[in-house]
């Protein structure tokens, strides 16, 4: 059966041990950033970040309180990023997770124009000869194998975050707001939202606080599907004239390096003779 997280805002204290976790156990290295006037920091997630809490003020009756919302991979059911990778890069596991074939990926960056989360990150930093790649969340795949909970579930100190299987997940979600009418809204966000995805969300505020996106139920992939299928052919050629413009360049280039650089050994040459 599908495994899910759930995500109880109520609960969640933005102590960021969730997003510490994710950083230790996929290695991903420490990124320069910059303070925005916010305790959330980085700003957003990134090719070395995959997992941001997003802390927000919201207006409380005479004052304001914390929002804390966490930023990270959906792993949709229906998934628009697979849909919209015309190489298979991305593909959904019955298990939940949304993985990704590195080897596959071409670089056309259209799994972040089609992620409604804004997730998928590209290596911008990478040259294009480097081998770039997309980044985000694997929902800990590799712990999941080992019959380990993802590491951002593990670490929670306040019970903030759930692991297991996402019909059961989904009923402690409404039992708790059915027991706690005061403490949230009556909706489990991501139960329905684009077809359903396989983080969930409770919250004592509207989830557009969180940054979330307010979604119907249908699968945004269907649309996906539809452009992708119009507008491959035509990038694929744009591409392909794209690097053919470059490969002449540096060949121009490394042609124009040779000649100057023999030039300079004959004056070289000459002037020890």
């Amino acid at each position: 059966m599908a495994k899910a997280i759930l995500f109880d805002a109520f609960r969640c204290t933005g102590c960021r041990g969730c997003q510490v976790a994710c950083k230790q156990w996929n290695d991903l290295p420490a990124e320069d950033t910059h303070n925005t006037g916010s305790y959330q920091n980085p700003p957003r997630v990134s090719a070395e970040t995959w997992l941001v809490m997003q802390f927000r003020e919201v207006e409380n009756g005479d004052g304001v309180t914390w929002a804390f919302g966490r930023h990270a991979c959906m792993h949709c059911l229906h998934p628009a990023c697979v849909s919209a990778c015309p190489v298979g890069a991305l593909y959904k596991t019955d298990d939940g997770p949304v993985l990704y074939h590195d080897d596959r990926c071409i670089g056309c960056r259209y799994c972040m124009l089609a992620c409604p989360f804004e997730i998928p990150t590209f290596q911008w930093d990478q040259g294009l000869f480097e081998g770039p790649e997309i980044k985000k969340c694997t929902f800990c795949i590799d712990r999941l194998s080992a019959g380990m909970e993802p590491a951002c579930v593990h670490t929670c100190p306040s019970g903030a975050l759930m692991y297991g299987e996402r019909d059961e997940l989904i009923a402690v979600a409404e039992g708790r707001i059915r027991e706690h009418p005061e403490r949230y809204l009556d909706h489990v966000y991501g139960k329905d939202e684009a077809g359903g995805t396989s983080v969930l969300y409770i919250s004592p505020v509207p989830f557009e606080e969180l940054g979330l996106p307010e979604l119907g139920s249908a699968p945004i992939q269907e649309n996906t599907e539809d452009i992708m299928t119009k507008a491959t052919p035509a990038v694929l050629v744009g591409m392909l004239i794209g690097l053919g413009g470059i490969y002449w360049v540096v060949k121009r280039r490394q042609e124009m390096m040779g000649k100057n650089g023999g030039s300079g050994r004959q004056g070289d040459r000459e002037a020890s003779s």
